[in-house]
């Protein structure tokens, strides 16, 4: 396998890890076994998808697996967040950013600002508290750019 610092490219997975991130992408069951209705639906069985599950996040190949909830229908808050992030630092700050679990996800954009987060917290103090706590913990100013107004944008990737 890859060194886990490392994402390989998709011609490295096989047949059924293909099925599985392009299915997965499109929904989850909301059942008493859903890994089980997902393996079915693929052909395998339960105990073959999460260990599939497993290795494509230790590799590094997903680098999340789970549900997103819409944090402010229930009361809660959430944000898109940036940071300009030098670069020799940036592995450094993603490490710190992404150690938050508040953070839903991180990513890296060619910008000026150039490390772009959500975070999602129970409430807007929360929020504050958590984005002061990221930029005394990294150094850098946190840019807060709360949601205005939701969009749904279906997006996926055909693997």
């Amino acid at each position: 396998m890859n060194d886990l610092n490392t994402v390989a490219p998709a011609d490295a997975l096989d047949a059924l890890d293909k099925r599985i991130i392009n299915t997965l992408q499109r929904s989850f069951p909301v059942c008493d076994h859903p890994f089980a209705v997902v393996a079915e639906e693929l052909g395998t069985t339960e105990s073959e998808l999460i260990s599939r599950l497993q290795r494509l996040r230790e590799g590094k190949i997903l680098s999340r697996f789970g549900p997103l909830y819409n944090a402010d229908r229930f009361d809660g808050a959430v944000s898109l967040c940036a940071i300009a992030v030098p670069q020799e630092r940036f592995d450094e700050v993603a490490e710190q950013v992404n150690a938050f679990p508040q953070v839903a996800h991180n990513y890296e954009r060619d910008h000026e600002l150039n490390m772009w987060f959500v975070a999602a917290t129970e409430s807007w103090q929360e929020l504050e508290d958590t984005l002061a706590a990221i930029e005394a913990k990294t150094g850098l100013t946190v840019r807060n750019m709360p949601k205005l107004h939701e969009f749904y944008v279906g997006l996926y990737f055909e693997i």
